[in-house]
Parts: structure tokens; C-alpha cells; sequence
């Protein structure tokens, strides 16, 4: 393998381990989840992070892995030392963040908050994230209890 060969898995793998740790303290996501909501399987990003792959890897799956975490696929093409010089693709505006969820993020990666704290914060959202709607919640969404 040439040093530039090597030089570039380093780099990518560097690039896939900053994303997935980016995922675990925002969004509190393992593994899995990032497998799930990138559409690329775990043993694919196992491969990337230990640079272990013999041919490049597939642009669509590099695609789908950055777009599922929100970032830029050219990001990852840097690292990957592809030519950027086609049509690069518009990434959707995000919608501005709810103050409260800014709020939790920034709890997230405090130093200061504890680590008990941040387990605390991630299990609620997640049980909030992923638990079925109530009955009858976007008809009533104008009521106020009491």
C-alpha cells in the first residue's frame, strides 16, 4: 500500500470516528442507531473506522452515512482525497432548534454536568423519542389541562 493510500484511510477513519462521536454526545445514538438512520450496516462503519476496506468506499454509501448524521458529504470526500469538482448537492436548510433542545444539547457536552446527569437526560429523550402518540394528541394540541 502506498503512503498516500494509507494516509487516506487514516483520514477517513478519522472522519468516521469524529461523526460517530459527534452522534453519541448530541444525539445520544449507538451504534446501531447510526447504522439504522445512515443506511449503511455497522460492519461497513466498523470497516471505515478501522481503516480496514481494499477499495475505496462506495460514494452512495458515503453519502448515506453523511447525510443520515447531518454533515457534509464533501467532508468525507476531503478525507477520502476524491475530486469535489462536480455538482455538489444543495444539503436541506435545518430548521431552527427548540430553545429546550438547545438547552439539553449544551447540558450534553458540559464537563460540569455529570455523567449520571447526561444518562438521565438521554434515556428520557429517547423514551420521548420513540414512545407512540397519545390518543387523540394532534386533535387536542389547542387544550390546555386544567
Amino acid at each position: 500500500m502506498t503512503d498516500h493510500a494509507h494516509a487516506r484511510k487514516i483520514e477517513f477513519a478519522a472522519f468516521v470516528r469524529r461523526a460517530l462521536d459527534d452522534a453519541r454526545a448530541t444525539r445520544a445514538w449507538s451504534g446501531t442507531e447510526v447504522s439504522r438512520r445512515t443506511g449503511v450496516s455497522r460492519q461497513t462503519i466498523n470497516r471505515w473506522v478501522r481503516g480496514d476496506w481494499s477499495s475505496d468506499p462506495e460514494a452512495a454509501r458515503v453519502v448515506s452515512f453523511c447525510e443520515g448524521l447531518g454533515l457534509d458529504p464533501a467532508a468525507a470526500f476531503a478525507a477520502l482525497g476524491w475530486d469535489r469538482t462536480g455538482p455538489s448537492r444543495r444539503r436541506p436548510d435545518t430548521p431552527p432548534m427548540d430553545p429546550d433542545i438547545e438547552a439539553l444539547l449544551r447540558r450534553l457536552v458540559d464537563p460540569g454536568v455529570s455523567d449520571l446527569e447526561k444518562f438521565h437526560i438521554r434515556e428520557t429523550v429517547r423514551y420521548l423519542a420513540y414512545r407512540p402518540p397519545l390518543p387523540g394528541s394532534a386533535r387536542n394540541t389547542d387544550k390546555r389541562a386544567g
